[in-house]
This record gives structure tokens, sequence and C-alpha cells, in this order.
């Protein structure tokens, strides 16, 4: 299943959702050429019944279909949401580094303000850049333990809970936001429910083009169009469930705003 998983979440989505068009298309091809041989042996009764089939498939179709969007929009919204909590945990700890003794608060403020630049830069790069990535990853937890120590040396002269305590605190938040964000990047839609969906869908096409194969008159434009926007859908499925890839992007409007601050 791992094997599985990494194949088809390391695919183009093009690709996917092109093969998925054409095999939908050959399907419903079959089908078509299935129903007009069978034409002549059936009776009004198949027909009602191929009906009645083609419009359970469709409706689960649609089921299935429904589920996996709202699954993968919640997945989208989760990762937007993170990013707002952890610029939002930077942001305080930012603030409170003014209750930090001389030099540390300085200090600190700098060293945040480079954390900020380490997280954008790693929200920028490319899903391919697994390099990059680990590189900026590995830079943010040092900085992260340089900041701690920085945090531990204050307490040393100044333990008060209301000044380097709050601080810590707020840091102790900052750490948290950062593992829950990198957390959500992890989640996605399960791949086995892709490949249902995928089923479904080829099942569908079949079932249409038999039905279609059936009556006396080929309609194939309906069929390309919801073929079409099936394919649509899909696309805007996987693009949601893909971070760091596609056109649609987590803003990091919550994180730029803390530059310089």
């Amino acid at each position: 299943m791992t094997l599985i998983k990494e194949i088809m979440y390391n695919l183009n989505s093009i690709i996917i959702v092109g093969a998925l068009f054409v095999l939908i298309l050959l399907a419903n091809e079959g089908g078509y050429r299935l129903g007009h041989d069978y034409q002549s042996k059936t009776d009004v009764d198949v027909k009602n019944q191929a009906n009645t089939i083609q419009a359970g498939t469709l409706g689960l179709l649609a089921l299935i279909l429904s589920f996996t969007f709202n699954m993968a929009l919640n997945r989208f919204n989760s990762r937007s949401e993170a990013v707002i909590t952890e610029a939002n945990a930077i942001g305080t700890a930012l603030l409170r580094t003014q209750l930090l003794p001389v030099p540390y608060d300085s200090s600190t403020h700098a060293m945040l303000q480079n954390y900020i630049n380490l997280r954008l830069a790693l929200s920028n790069t490319d899903h391919a850049m697994v390099t990059e990535q680990q590189r900026l990853d590995d830079e943010t937890k040092k900085l992260q333990s340089d900041i701690w120590i920085n945090a531990v040396r204050a307490a040393r002269i100044d333990p008060r809970p209301v000044t380097t305590g709050y601080f810590i605190s707020a840091l102790n938040n900052m750490i948290d936001a950062y593992g829950n964000r990198n957390a959500q990047l992890q989640l996605h839609v399960p791949e086995v429910i892709l490949y249902l969906l995928f089923v479904v869908f080829v099942t569908s096409g079949a079932m249409m083009g038999f039905a279609s194969g059936l009556g006396k008159q080929r309609s194939s434009l309906p069929s390309l169009m919801l073929t079409f926007l099936i394919c649509l859908v899909v696309f805007i499925i996987i693009d949601l469930d893909r971070p760091k890839r596609g056109i649609i992007k987590v803003k990091q409007d919550s994180m730029l705003l803390l530059k310089n601050d």
C-alpha cells in the first residue's frame, strides 16, 4: 500500500486527470458497443433496468465525489488554520521579547525574525526540492534550540514568571504550532478512496455508454461534458490535497505580516 501511495501522490495531477478522462471515454465507448450489440435482444424492461442502474451508479458517484471533495477541503482548511496559528504564536513570542532582560530582548527578537524568514522560505520551496526542504527544516530546528537557550539564559537573570516566564510560555506555544503545522502537511485523502473514486468513475462511464447503446440514437456531447466536469472536480480535489503544488496554495499572508514587526 505504501508503494501505491507514493506512486499516486508523486504523479502530476494533470497526468492523473488526463488518464482518468481517457479511461472514462474508453469505458463509455466499450459500454456503448456492448449495449448496441444487445439492442435487438432487449425489450423496454431491460432498457428501464439499465437506466435505473445507471442512475444508481451516478448517485453513488455523486456521494463519493462529495465526500472526497469535503475531505480534501477540510485538509486544506486545516493547513490554512495551522499557518495562522503558527503566525499568531510567533507574533506573541515577538511581543514578549520586550519582557526579556538586556541583551536577550534584542538578540531573541532578531532570532525570531530569522525564524520567520526560514518558515517562509520553507513554504515557498517546491515539493520536489527535498534536499532544500530538509536543509531549511534542520536550520529551523537549530534556531528553535538557540532561541530556547537564550530564554534559559534570560531566565537565570530574571526568573520572574510575569516577565521571562511569559516569553517561555509563548515560545512553547510557537514550537507546538510548528509541530502541528508540519503534521497537517502530512495529512491528505487516503489513496484507497481515490482509487475507489476512479473505479466508480470508469464504471459510470461504461454504464452511460451501455444505456446509450440500448437506445436508437447516441448523444455523445452530454456524456463528454459530464466526463469533463467530473475530471475537473477530480483535478480540484487532487490540487487541494497537495500542499506546495498546483494552483491552490495556502496563503502565507499572516506570516508575511510578522516580518520586521
